[in-house]
């Protein structure tokens, strides 16, 4: 089968030579690296790769084909996915279509045959930067310039592109009534948060404090979502009103969206966290879980009032926040996914520990 060339052009003016599948045509994002080996489809129906192009560190991708059962959202969000090896003949009994097909069907660029380990190296030596992926225009110093005047994470508000517009329902059994204020939220919190008796409502982003108390959930989750913590101040503000009035559990942006309501600052990571492998310590009981993340951005340990935050989990290969807990008030967030999907699941724990923190709220006992 004949591939059509396809260039990625990076805003230092780095371009990088491959071969069309997917759709064809032209996307900008910033691109990154997720070093999973396996969850490719998880990965590219993640809401928070929203402005982003992703490149898998793993040699072959798509494999064992895609399915309508491992998806995190209704739709891919990445905006590119490049890979070293894309695999046009998936073998899978649970195989619907190729990952060719998938994402030509859903409009989202592809690109194979790229030196994904030099592309990788590039970015962790020069940090992540805005990209630009053509089949179209293969002129290298046009395709620079577009990737220089593309837009940025720092400041854009995402969010609005990737939550709900409405309030629904996941499920309607369960002890515990909780409210998922959507970022993004990916499905395997959802499902998550069923198995461990939570009646489960959503929300949109822009859903005001008041209408969430006036639903009575015994807790609030704050979802994942893409970009820049700082993007959504209306989100945070919510937060803030929030606090103390319910027991509230964050997760990835929710952890930084917290940081930022509890009188925290967040700053761009160089490279991002993006994978199913990463170490990270829970400073009080000294276990390392291996933890799936994804993230650009981060809460910044030194702004936040040690006398009222406790610091509860620390990422082994930078020393980068990764959990929080309020010492007074029914709150805590971590800034890796407990959920998975894919990835281990060694920090699953944690839905458990947000029931036990609405039910000891519920019996006043907090």
């Amino acid at each position: 089968m004949k591939q059509k060339k396809a260039l990625l052009a990076l805003e230092d003016g780095t371009v990088f030579e491959g071969v069309s599948f997917g759709a064809k045509g032209e996307a900008c994002g910033e691109v990154v690296f997720n070093t999973s080996m396996a969850g490719y489809q998880e990965i590219i129906t993640d809401p928070s790769y929203k402005g982003q192009i992703v490149i898998m560190t793993y040699p072959l991708i798509g494999n064992y084909g895609v399915n309508s059962r491992d998806v995190e959202s209704g739709r891919p969000f990445v905006e590119g996915f490049v890979v070293k090896e894309c695999s046009f003949a998936p073998s899978n009994w649970r195989s619907e279509h190729s990952l060719d097909e998938y994402l030509k069907n859903n409009g989202i660029m592809g690109v194979g045959d790229i030196d994904t380990r030099a592309l990788t190296r590039h970015i962790r030596l020069e940090g992540a930067m805005r990209a630009v992926l053509s089949t179209e225009d293969l002129d290298e110093k046009s395709l620079v310039k577009k990737a220089k005047s593309s837009p940025g994470l720092i400041g854009r508000d995402l969010v609005k592109d990737v939550t709900s517009d409405k309030i629904s329902h996941w499920n309607r059994a369960g002890k515990y009534k909780v409210v998922v204020i959507d970022c993004g939220v990916k499905l395997n919190i959802l499902r998550e948060l069923a198995n461990n008796r939570c009646n489960v409502s959503v929300v949109p982003a822009n859903t005001k404090p008041e209408h969430i108390l006036q639903m009575k959930p015994h807790g609030v989750l704050l979802s994942n979502g893409p970009g820049d913590p700082a993007g959504v101040p209306y989100v945070v503000e919510t937060v803030r009103k929030l606090m103390g009035k319910l027991p509230i559990f964050g997760i990835c942006l929710g952890q930084q969206m917290l940081g930022l309501a509890l009188g925290g600052r967040t700053y761009k990571l160089k490279f991002g966290h993006h994978g199913g492998n990463h170490p990270v310590k829970d400073l009080k009981t000294g276990k390392i879980a291996i933890t799936v993340q994804n993230h650009g951005f981060c809460v910044d340990i030194d702004s936040l009032n040690k006398r009222e935050i406790e610091v509860t989990h620390i990422n082994l290969n930078d020393n980068t926040l990764e959990g929080i807990r309020h010492r007074k008030l029914p709150i805590f967030s971590v800034q890796f996914h407990p959920e998975a999907s894919p990835g281990p699941h060694d920090a699953r724990y944690l839905f458990g520990e947000f029931v036990k923190m609405m039910d000891r709220f519920k019996r006043g006992t907090r």
